[in-house]
């Protein structure tokens, strides 16, 4: 083996495979409730049916939280600008939600200090009623200081009492002019009048989150064949065979059909055509493609000053420029989408988003070659007619039709975002119940979520978890396992430790051998890029390279049954994966990583 190559058989890491999620629901075809899409709000409606004790199957036809899901801006939040459109429900509901899950999940929800750099005082002041009494409808208008003032006022009323450092209220806003403004950011574009400083919530690892979601449902309904909630990632739902949906294992083709009383169709911006796949076609979806890009940028990072910055262009879509784990995460467009199209972060979106980089902090040079990760998604939000996409709605409803060639009733889920997973879920839970005619048992509100159980808020419990699971493993790096996972990293504490393999990885030294192991047999993992995509940071923050990749299919490949043309098959779709919102992407750089492992 010639240096620099990786090997399979080095190491005394035993092989384990694990049982496939389809093959638990070819064991047992039929349960109360069928899901279909393994996003945040098919997960969360998962978790809550699993808590009512309902038998509760869920299938996704990629991996977890993999389509719109994983395309957040990374943030939960009331929705300021919905306020202009009218969504007063929406907006109180989203701030009741963002202020819960900065305690059910703190490990992964938590405060930021958001500003908006301002440049005119009263535009948008005679054309913002306009649009709210037409419901969107019209040519947007920059919001200026006396709209945004306005605004953040009523805002101030949604978030009162809501707890945001852990209890008593949530901060009002404040409102600065050009001096003090600059003083505070001095990279601002000179030019700014004011600045508006409000509240809102990060969301640091959204994909995360989510598997911890997943994890919670399926501990509150038993593991295997046998237990009430069972979860198929790469299982889709093809078709319908006397009044069963059957589904597919996408990576062996084996088919069952698979009988419920009541199938939820929540899949997101795919709605339509997974209804169709029903047999039931439906046109409820209009999303939109929103895009981002991720910078390593010292200057720009120190530009935001710590805080997310808001910027407005002329064509009324507001720009996010957001410190978030050492880069700087710039988003996003709204761009009407073809769901049987590509979903690309397009050179043009780039142009877009550095372009507005230059207009609010103009002495902060930023290039394409700075750009460690894009990704883009498809928000599924409802059919919108000409309404600009930028004021679609972002409620959410419930629709029903039933199941072709049989009595069982598809609820779909049209709208829902991340803030306010947990409340959409809950409707729909409820409405599952009443179709099965059971009571609810249980309310998830205030219901921790994974890792945020019995997590540590203040600095002197901090410390005294990390002394209490040190053990054989250094403070420092129990402190960073409490970081990435919350109180879930005692499992993987205890992992590390029987793992008498584990060592640090040389291309991704943040990460070990004996932790991609444990995600691998722990979290359903099927694909590399299951791993470098959704159960690390690893391509969010560039740190999914061809040579990180390989070392890391090294890794996991005994415990995934994996060979080296298997292992090597991976790098090359994993990296593709990783880049594939990304048009000039050529794949080169994989074939150079396999050839590292054959």
């Amino acid at each position: 083996m010639s240096p620099g190559r990786h090997s399979l058989e080095a190491g005394t890491v035993r092989l384990l495979t694990t049982t496939r999620g389809f093959d638990e629901l070819a064991v047992r075809p039929y349960a109360d409730v069928l899901i279909i899409g393994g996003g945040i709000n098919g997960l969360a409606t998962f978790r809550d049916l699993a808590l009512q004790g309902v038998d509760v199957a869920l299938v996704e036809r990629d991996d977890f939280v993999s389509g719109a899901s994983a395309a957040s801006s990374h943030m939960i939040h009331g929705g300021i600008r919905y306020l202009e459109n009218g969504e007063f429900r929406l907006v109180h509901e989203a701030v009741t939600e963002r202020n819960a899950l900065l305690r059910t999940a703190p490990h992964y929800v938590r405060p930021l200090q958001t500003t908006i750099p301002i440049f005119s005082t009263f535009s948008g002041v005679l054309t913002a009623p306009l649009r709210f009494l037409r419901h969107g409808k019209g040519r947007p208008r920059e919001r200026g200081a006396a709209l945004i003032k306005i605004g953040l006022v009523i805002y101030d009323s949604f978030s009162r009492g809501g707890g945001l450092f852990g209890g008593g209220s949530v901060p009002r806003h404040t409102f600065h002019g050009r001096r003090r403004s600059l003083a505070q950011l001095p990279d601002l574009n000179p030019g700014v009048k004011y600045t508006a400083t409000y509240w809102d919530a990060s969301l640091h690892d959204p994909e995360r989150l989510a598997l911890d979601v997943l994890r919670d449902a399926r501990a509150a309904g038993g593991a295997g064949a046998s237990g009430r909630a069972r979860a198929a990632n790469y299982t889709a739902a093809v078709g319908v065979q006397g009044g069963h949906v059957v589904l597919r294992d996408t990576e062996t083709g084996a088919e069952t059909p698979f009988a419920a009383s009541v199938v939820l169709n929540v899949s997101g911006p795919w709605t339509d055509l997974t209804n169709l796949a029903l047999g039931e076609p439906t046109r409820y979806m209009g999303g939109t493609k929103g895009s981002h890009i991720v910078l390593d940028h010292p200057a720009l990072l120190s530009a935001t000053g710590g805080r997310e910055l808001f910027f407005e262009n002329e064509d009324g879509r507001i720009v996010l420029i957001y410190p978030l784990k050492g880069r700087v995460l710039v988003g996003t467009t709204d761009l009407e989408h073809d769901m049987r199209d590509p979903i690309l972060c397009t050179e043009a979106e780039v142009d877009y988003f550095i372009d507005l980089i230059a207009q609010v902090l103009p002495a902060i040079g930023v290039d394409r070659s700075q750009i460690v990760y894009r990704f883009a998604g498809v928000r599924p939000l409802p059919g919108h007619g000409d309404l600009a996409p930028g004021f679609v709605s972002r409620d959410y409803r419930i629709e029903s039709a039933p199941l072709a060639g049989g009595e069982t009733t598809v609820l779909s889920l049209v709208g829902g975002k991340w803030t306010t997973f947990r409340a959409s879920a809950e409707h729909l839970a409820d409405r599952a119940l009443q179709r099965l005619a059971q009571p609810r048992r249980r309310s998830t509100k205030g219901v921790p979520i994974g890792g945020g159980r019995g997590f540590p808020t203040t600095e002197r419990a901090r410390q005294q978890w990390i002394a209490a699971h040190a053990g054989d493993l250094p403070a420092e790096r129990v402190a960073t396992l409490l970081d990435r996972y919350g109180t879930v990293a005692a499992s993987v504490i205890s992992a590390l430790t029987a793992d008498v393999d584990d060592a640090p990885l040389e291309h991704a030294p943040a990460y070990t051998t004996g932790e991609l192991r444990y995600l691998a047999t722990a979290e359903q993992v099927v694909h590399l890029d299951d791993l470098l995509m959704r159960r690390t940071s690893l391509a969010f923050t560039g740190g999914a390279t061809p040579e990180a990749a390989a070392e890391i299919a090294t890794a996991v490949a005994p415990v995934l049954g994996w060979d080296s043309a298997r292992a090597a098959a991976e790098v090359e779709r994993g990296l593709a994966r990783v880049h594939a919102a990304d048009p000039a992407w050529t794949g080169a750089a994989a074939r150079q990583a396999r050839r590292t492992i054959i």
